[in-house]
């Protein structure tokens, strides 16, 4: 996740570098890989994803590898006390994931120059840092063709934790995904300047339900939206993790993002002294991003059209933000024939027309 970020991203050009899996060279002692998280473990969301990220090195590298975890570590002074106490204990690697530990990282980093950091969502490096995070867009966009497919409003809600580019890009690729196949949707959004706020992300979900959305999204780290719509028998798109056993009526598909192969290949090649500094911007391709978890409500018609067009973005065939596109405010931001580079998805700093509402300062 990110913390308030503007427009230095746009100079963060994240360079893909290959993760080789290769085997570790057996040590007596088991390699210790700490992991710090922004929010608590709950059963679906941000964090349970990394967790599961962390389940999963545990469950390919068995007793070669410990993994310990500290979690609902505020972005700024604390993490940087935990991170540094996570160094202090022996942990060669250490995984932080949550834009706000960049920082706080970086700082630590410099203090331990033979510990690995993994910044997860951060975007700068160093000798020890590496930077990872991936393309959420590529899935907001084919969960925005589900929605057009399933709403009968044609207004779709959208609850936002920052404006930062990385919701910026996630509210444009779904409201593009959905006028894509429904040129009539419109995406109403409400800013939370938050996280991880159930109370908060359930009160802007039904506000928007008083508003004819019958279809929400939402870029927060709980469950609550999903619980808000399946209360009020509307429709909801999973973020992060499956949520159907909070919305088992109102989830229609699920985005989620798959740490586990890339923690693997991480730890792995800090086991075996090939683990070097480098940046990693990975999506459907990587298997990074995955769209899928389909509601039963959902036509199987439907499932098969985003299946198929999810392949088309693994293969680079089908571009999120490919022009035309025009901003809320009438502006050409792509011209036809062309699309978005790196660069300038990672600094977008505009809503895209179809997209009711300001960006929130």
């Amino acid at each position: 996740m990110y913390k308030n970020l503007a427009a230095t991203l746009v100079a963060a050009c994240f360079l893909s570098f290959a993760v080789q899996a290769q085997t570790p060279t057996k040590s007596a002692e088991p390699i210790k890989a700490g992991f710090v998280y922004v929010s608590p473990i709950t059963e679906a969301g941000w964090t349970r994803q990394h967790d599961e990220g962390r389940k999963a090195v545990e469950k390919a590298l068995g007793d070669q590898v410990k993994t310990s975890f500290v979690a609902d570590v505020p972005e700024g002074a604390d993490a940087e006390r935990v991170i540094r106490d996570l160094a202090q204990q022996g942990h060669q690697i250490i995984f932080t994931p949550s834009f706000g530990y960049m920082e706080p990282t970086l700082k630590v980093a410099k203090d331990f120059p033979n510990v690995k950091f993994e910044s997860v969502t951060g975007f700068k490096t160093a000798a020890n840092v590496a930077a990872s995070n991936a393309r959420y867009y590529e899935g907001r966009y084919l969960a925005g063709i589900a929605a057009g497919r399933m709403t009968k409003s044609n207004v779709a809600g959208y609850v936002a934790g920052f404006p930062i580019p990385e919701v910026l890009q996630g509210i444009n690729a779904f409201t593009l995904g959905m006028r894509s196949v429904n040129p009539k949707a419109i995406v109403k959004v409400v800013w939370l300047n938050a996280w991880f706020d159930p109370p908060k992300e359930r009160e802007a979900a039904m506000a928007l339900f008083n508003q004819d959305v019958d279809v929400i999204a939402f870029h927060t780290g709980s469950t609550a939206v999903m619980a808000a719509a399946q209360e009020r028998g509307k429709m909801a798109v999973a973020y992060h993790s499956d949520m159907r056993k909070t919305g088992p009526d109102a989830q229609i598909v699920a985005v989620t993002h798959q740490w586990g192969d890339y923690y693997t290949a991480r730890v792995k090649a800090a086991m075996n002294g090939s683990w070097t500094s480098g940046s990693v911007w990975g999506g459907v391709k990587e298997g990074m991003i995955r769209v899928g978890d389909f509601g039963s409500k959902v036509p199987k018609k439907v499932q098969d059209e985003i299946l198929a067009k999810q392949k088309q973005v693994g293969a680079g065939k089908l571009l999120p933000f490919a022009g035309p596109i025009t901003d809320n405010e009438g502006r050409e931001v792509v011209p036809a024939g062309q699309s978005l580079n790196d660069g300038q998805i990672l600094g977008m700093n505009y809503l895209v027309q179809g997209v009711q509402g300001k960006i929130s300062r």
